[in-house]
């Protein structure tokens, strides 16, 4: 009994090392096997960063919506509850304020569509804080991995063969403890 529980154990083992192999990820989305501690900012979509005297503008595509963080120039306040709209090739789109993150957020189909084919969009934000207001121009390249389905993609087919080789293995492991055991008793049971 005393082997059985060392071999189910070392199954486990391997079991789990399926999950944590190349392109695992941590609590946040970083890359456990990335170079410098797997902090990883590539993996985060086609990212835009922009300023004028006034502001500041960081944005990312994450998901279905273009999200835009927004502060002041000089003292990085936060500008929450202003008005940004969004132009890129002929498309405008409103964005919407999300007060529970701080952040302004596109998510019009049409403006979706007319940024996600790689290659460099150039963005036109019309911010209106208050009795100030600015446009803040820059480019948000998409790359051919960030289109469609791209970084995503080849993360889940490599976690799948992970853990279709661990489960193999543990299953192998496993039949080999019960045929051991079974050689060393006496009665064959």
């Amino acid at each position: 009994m005393k082997n059985l529980t060392k071999i189910l154990s070392i199954s486990l083992l391997s079991m789990s090392a399926a999950f944590a192999s190349p392109g695992a990820h941590g609590p946040n989305g970083e890359h456990l096997d990335a170079p410098g501690g797997g902090h990883v900012h590539d993996d985060a979509g086609p990212r835009i960063e922009t300023f004028t005297e006034s502001f500041e503008l960081v944005g990312h595509v994450q998901g279905d919506e273009l999200s835009v963080l927004i502060d002041r120039y000089e003292t990085n306040e936060p500008v929450l509850n202003g008005k940004l709209e969004v132009e890129a090739n002929g498309v405008k789109a409103p964005a919407k304020f999300h007060a529970d993150h701080g952040d302004y957020a596109v998510d019009d189909p049409q403006f979706l569509k007319a940024i996600a084919a790689p290659g460099k969009h150039p963005l036109v934000f019309t911010l209106t804080a208050g009795g100030e207001s600015d446009l803040l121009e820059g480019t948000l390249e998409v790359k051919a991995a960030d289109s469609a389905h791209g970084h995503a993609d080849d993360h889940a087919h490599s976690l799948t063969r992970w853990t279709i080789a661990g489960g193999l293995l543990a299953v192998v492991l496993t039949v080999l403890a019960i045929r051991t055991l079974r050689r060393k008793s006496p009665t064959g049971e």
